[in-house]
């Protein structure tokens, strides 16, 4: 039901500002980012459907993009976990194809997506070049007297090498939805161009743009 869904959205992203006055330019930016997450996402196969695309500032977030599970999942595999770096990468890949320009916006989308790749590389033993390792083991947990430092299991030189794998995974998922976007330009206008004038756009009405 519709209003069970709004009170979710409400819930985790916070509640709409809809007093809060914006700039047309950061409207546009937001309504080029978010459809960039969601046209990109379209042509990822492990990546689940989208559910709603709003521009409508919550919390903290300028828009957002939801997406509909398609199956409980408690796991993910190596594909999934690429391909969820290049969801979250579209945002920034739209804003410097479109505007020829980036913002803070998808600072937050650069986190996750870091952590996914180096969680890949270092936890999940998902690099053919540093191997089935996992390294800095309870780094996450610190303790009194003690600082993440000293919990280092791990050389410089294998460090250096952690680094590269997660730089190397997250410059080829720029890469891909650089590559997504480019083909789909006509898409991604039409998307942002229906955020600018509704503010929102349903899962059902982002698939008919897809249908032509």
């Amino acid at each position: 039901m519709p209003e069970i869904e709004d009170a979710m959205v409400k819930v985790t992203m916070g509640p709409e500002k809809k007093t809060r006055v914006r700039s047309d330019k950061e409207k546009k930016l937001v309504a080029y980012h978010e459809a960039g997450h969601a046209v990109v996402s379209k042509f990822l196969p492990t990546q689940d459907d989208v559910h709603q695309i709003s521009i409508v500032p919550r919390g903290m977030a300028g828009g957002y993009t939801m997406y509909r599970p398609s199956e409980d999942k408690s796991f993910m595999s190596k594909s999934e976990m690429e391909e969820t770096i290049v969801s979250l990468l579209g945002g920034r890949v739209a804003e410097s194809l479109i505007l020829n320009d980036i913002s803070t916006g998808a600072s937050n989308d650069i986190e996750r997506a870091s952590k996914i790749a180096r969680d890949m590389v270092s936890k999940y033993g998902m690099s053919s070049v540093v191997g089935a390792i996992m390294f800095g083991a309870g780094q996450e947990e610190v303790f009194l007297g003690r600082d993440l430092t000293q919990s280092k299991n791990y050389s410089e030189q294998t460090a250096s090498i952690i680094d590269a794998e997660t730089k190397s995974i997250i410059d080829k998922a720029y890469e891909r939805a650089e590559n997504i976007l480019k083909e789909h330009i006509d898409k991604l206008h039409v998307v942002a161009g229906i955020l600018l004038e509704k503010e929102k756009i349903d899962g059902e009405e982002f698939a008919k743009v897809f249908e032509n």
